[in-house]
């Protein structure tokens, strides 16, 4: 019986690219290694980098001129040239040096599925991607690729929850994630304001992280003074508050998600978040395990 042939999706390319000791000369007979006219090499529609720091492009640019490309483009055929994989700020560099040719590897890839994914990954695993661009980066893998967050957290090889923190700061407003992108705050910073609801809350407390400099702790340290009760509430109204944080964070290390607990004159409901389909199904399955042992 004849095998399926593997998919080459998830696998990077270093599955589709040699590693071994062998020779330019054997690599450019083969196809896998040529030196292509980079007029015609167009983009790649999946770039998932949104910023090109000027500084490093100039650095780069300047090793370019003193010593060539060391590390090859990437790129697959397409309809009169070529399409780029990996390798834009190669790229970027040498068409701003007027450079007319670059070294690229030519991989096969058939489909506009494989063509993402393996720019996505690559991108993050080779590439510094901001912690917004890899949200999105994500975020497209999971969409447009039909992956769930355990299929990008093993592609990527990082662990689910770090995965969905990460997709969780696109629920932050656009000022908030721009300003994560231009490095005015960190990630742990965003992280922190994701623990706040109201919206307008968020952007008070980003405003006096960003005006006065504060730390991370700090900022965590504000969000929950603002979770707890506003001012001027009673007393006993503010212990009451912090006895329903307590079981927030409680029931939160449990699902691995945002809970909130709403009080109402007699009862309250809780509400439990989840951010995509397969979040909601990893939650379901929590519940069905819940129910089988009570």
């Amino acid at each position: 019986m004849t095998k399926a042939k593997p998919s080459r999706l998830g696998r990077g390319l270093s599955a589709l690219i040699p590693e071994t000791d062998t020779s330019t000369a054997e690599l450019v007979k083969d196809g896998h290694l040529s030196d292509l006219e980079v007029a015609l090499i167009r983009p790649n529609p999946y770039q998932p980098r949104m910023e090109f720091d000027p500084e490093s492009l100039e650095e780069l640019k300047k090793s370019i001129s003193e010593k060539g490309v060391i590390q090859p483009i990437t790129v697959r055929k397409a309809d009169k040239g070529y399409e780029l994989v990996a390798g834009e700020r190669r790229l970027r560099a040498v068409v701003e040096l007027d450079l007319p040719r670059i070294p690229a590897y030519i991989i096969k890839v058939d489909t506009k599925e494989e063509m993402m994914e393996l720019a996505i990954i690559e991108n993050v695993q080779r590439e510094k991607l901001n912690p917004i661009e890899q949200a999105k980066a994500y975020q497209r893998l999971i969409d447009e690729c039909k992956l769930t967050q355990d299929d990008v957290a093993r592609k990527i090889g990082k662990e689910r929850s770090t995965i969905t923190n990460i997709i969780r700061l696109l629920k932050l407003p656009e000022k908030i994630q721009d300003s994560v992108q231009k490095e005015m705050i960190t990630m742990g910073h965003a992280r922190a304001l994701l623990g706040v609801e109201d919206r307008q809350i968020q952007l008070d407390l980003w405003n006096k992280a960003i005006r006065n400099g504060l730390s991370v702790r700090k900022v965590e340290q504000l969000v929950q003074e603002a979770q707890i009760a506003p001012k001027n509430t009673p007393k006993k109204a503010s212990k009451r508050s912090v006895f329903l944080q307590k079981a927030e964070d409680e029931l939160r290390e449990i699902f691995g998600t945002k809970v909130n607990i709403r009080p109402k004159k007699e009862g309250g409901a809780i509400e439990i978040e989840y951010y995509s389909p397969e979040d909601l199904n990893r939650l379901l399955e929590l519940f069905e395990e819940v129910s089988k042992v009570s």
